[in-house]
């Protein structure tokens, strides 16, 4: 299982570097498939995946995301309410087929997978998008794998134990330190190709530690979700590590929280 995890994870790793190196129409397109697997887990998760409004839930992704590639994002918020009207005129066209709980997990799942992972996709178009991007990767997975290993060494006061019993509240500080280090760092490095970015460290520094705190809101909700439908994993697709949401499960809540942290932080400076 070890080697089976690792190997994937290699792979997992250098598909995304691949694809954040690139960026552009490849970068969206793969996200709008990879937000469609999770949606379809998510709705599986809470048993809508054969019924109709799961297709809704499909199409109003790929349309989404349509929306998002030709630079339409001040109607972002119009496709969302948009999404919910047409769900509510397929429950009331079709009442009483589906319950309401079925027509907002359905609206659930488009918001909570599709859009929050579209803003990996609005992080990389950003000025220094081909800099900042990775700030994602490196606030998400890097606050993981340092609050591991710091919940490990120093670990003693249990953080949310009904959901992860394993996460301590100084692994969690640890892992908020270390991304926070990482990004520092980070910036440090290559500051000086970041030509629209000012104090790139101290602005990597701190979209880092916002990234990894509601990183691990992210994976806790995840979590929360697996438990409340008694599963024990989204999927199957990632050898090792589960389904998309397994693995990405902290990266939908990391990559708004980037985005929206450069973004303050450059108009703040301004």
């Amino acid at each position: 299982m070890f080697w089976k995890r690792l190997a994937s994870g290699v792979v997992l790793l250098a598909a995304a570097i691949v694809l954040l190196f690139v960026g552009g129409t490849p970068l969206l397109f793969m996200l709008c498939i990879i937000s469609i697997i999770g949606q379809n887990e998510l709705y599986r998760a809470i048993g809508i995946d054969h019924k109709g409004l799961s297709m809704i839930g499909y199409m109003m992704t790929i349309v989404y995301y349509l929306l998002v590639f030709f630079e339409g994002r001040g109607y972002m918020a119009a496709m969302i309410v948009f999404t919910l009207i047409i769900l509510m005129t397929a429950y009331v066209a079709t009442f009483p087929i589906y319950k309401t709980e079925e027509v907002s997990g359905a609206f659930f799942g488009m918001c909570y997978v599709s859009v929050l992972m579209s803003y990996v996709y609005l992080t990389r178009q950003h000025a220094d998008g081909r800099y900042m991007v990775w700030l994602i990767l490196l606030s998400s997975w890097g606050c993981d794998t340092l609050a591991y290993c710091t919940g490990m060494l120093f670990g003693e006061h249990k953080m949310v134990p009904r959901l992860s019993p394993k996460k301590t509240w100084e692994g969690a500080a640890g892992g908020v330190f270390g991304a926070a280090l990482l990004g520092f760092v980070y910036g440090f490095l290559l500051g000086g190709r970041m030509s629209d970015t000012i104090s790139p460290a101290l602005t990597c520094c701190i979209a880092c530690a916002a990234g990894a705190v509601i990183s691990m809101i992210g994976d806790l909700a995840a979590s929360a979700i697996k438990r409340n439908h008694d599963i024990k994993d989204f999927g199957n697709l990632i050898p090792g590590h589960g389904g998309i949401l397994d693995r990405f499960d902290s990266v939908l809540f990391t990559a708004p929280a980037i985005y929206y942290a450069i973004t303050m932080l450059e108009q703040f400076r301004h």
